[in-house]
Order: C-alpha cells, then sequence, then structure tokens
C-alpha cells in the first residue's frame, strides 16, 4: 500500500521549487562589493561634463518566474581625469524620470507607481539618487573573479545614495578614454535591502517573493571641457 507523504514535505518541496523559480531569474550581474559610505579624495585634473542624453541607468528587478527592466535618465555629472587616470566625479540620477521598457497598462499605471511609491524608491520625498566616486583602480581578472563586463580595465568604488542611505558600492567597469571623451559602462547586481527597499523580500508570499537582488547596468558618456 503506498503511504502519502507527510504535509511537511510536500510543503518543503513546493518552497524548494519557489526558491529555484526565483534563482532562476536571478541577477547575472557582477557581484559589487557593498561597504559603509566612505571619504572622498580630492578631486583633480580636467573636468569631463556626463553627456546626459547619451547616459543612462538600466535596472533589471527579479521575482518568481519573472523580470522587469526599466530605466532612469541621468541629469547631471562630472568626472575629473588626470593623466590616465579618473580622480574622482559624481553623477545625479532622476528617480522620477523612471520608465518600464515593458508596455502596457499594468506596467505603466499599477508596476511603476508602486516602485516610486513608499514601499521602494519613495520619489516624492527623494527625487533624485547620487553616485560620487571614491576611488578607481585597475581591474585585473583571475580565475577567481573574471568580471561579464567585456574588457572590464577598472574596479570603481563610489557612495551610492538612494532615499536617505549611503553605502559604497564597488564594481568592475570598462573605461574607454581619450583626450575629448570618456565612455564607461557596469553590469552588476545590489541587494537592495541595503538601501531600506524591503518590500516583498519574504520567501513565505510564494510566487509574490521579490528578489532582493537587483541589477544595476550603467552607460556613461562624458565630455572634456
Amino acid at each position: 500500500m503506498k503511504r502519502n507523504k507527510p504535509v511537511h514535505i510536500i510543503l518543503y518541496s513546493i518552497a524548494a521549487c519557489i526558491t529555484i523559480a526565483a534563482c532562476d531569474n536571478a541577477p547575472k550581474g557582477d557581484n559589487a562589493t557593498i561597504t559603509e559610505e566612505q571619504k572622498t579624495t580630492e578631486i583633480t585634473g580636467q573636468t569631463f561634463m556626463v553627456d546626459t542624453a547619451n547616459s543612462l541607468i538600466r535596472f533589471t528587478g527579479y521575482g518568481v518566474g519573472k523580470k522587469h527592466p526599466g530605466k532612469f535618465k541621468v541629469t547631471s555629472g562630472t568626472v575629473a581625469i588626470k593623466g590616465n587616470e579618473i580622480t574622482g566625479g559624481e553623477f545625479t540620477i532622476n528617480v522620477r524620470s523612471l520608465e518600464m521598457e515593458e508596455k502596457g497598462d499594468m506596467f505603466e499605471n499599477k508596476l511603476r507607481p508602486h516602485l516610486l511609491s513608499g514601499d521602494f524608491f519613495d520619489a516624492e520625498k527623494f527625487q533624485t539618487a547620487k553616485f560620487e566616486i571614491t576611488h578607481v583602480e585597475p581591474y585585473k581578472a583571475d580565475d577567481k573573479d573574471t568580471s561579464i563586463v567585456k574588457g572590464a580595465n577598472f574596479n570603481i568604488s563610489g557612495n551610492l545614495t538612494i532615499k536617505d542611505v549611503t553605502k559604497n558600492v564597488t564594481f568592475p567597469a570598462h573605461v574607454d578614454l581619450d583626450a575629448a571623451t570618456l565612455k564607461a559602462n557596469a553590469d552588476f547586481d545590489i541587494d537592495r535591502t541595503q538601501w531600506k527597499m524591503n518590500y516583498g523580500n519574504d520567501k513565505t508570499l510564494g510566487d509574490k517573493f521579490i528578489s532582493e537582488k537587483v541589477n544595476i547596468e550603467f552607460d556613461l558618456q562624458a565630455k572634456a571641457q
């Protein structure tokens, strides 16, 4: 006679399936190192102004069996260059410029307002986010640490301020630099709960679970002044 499995085993199996489904949709970027806010160094060298028309920040949030990409506009910024080295810089992100890449009523009139609400960015109170460079050093890949960013050549550290929280984030980036232009791109993952965005981060929510990991991609261009 075949015996039925105990209820607790069935529930465990369901929970495991949910977790696996969430992991299958987990971010695929470099693992950013997150620490406490760091002091900035003295900025020296030539100033490059961020080309806001050709720069953007892209993000992807993940849930069980789904993902939702979107992007923000960069409204201002500068990068300081001395020789072939980045000595500092900062840029400001317009949180209220959030644009969902998926189209339709659900994304524009439900998901977007929810992301801008107090559950996530609280955009009415905190209209901008900011990234301020604190340290830049050459990036060298090895067997244990290989960036997914093609041609990654620098590790960039900076204070990322979202809402009223500032954390220092370090990630690999590919930077092209000449006398007139700078182009930089990166692709990394952060833990949104570090910035007090905890909504939905509970695996007991089943298919309503939202991963704490968020993928960030940035494409930054700047011109010498």
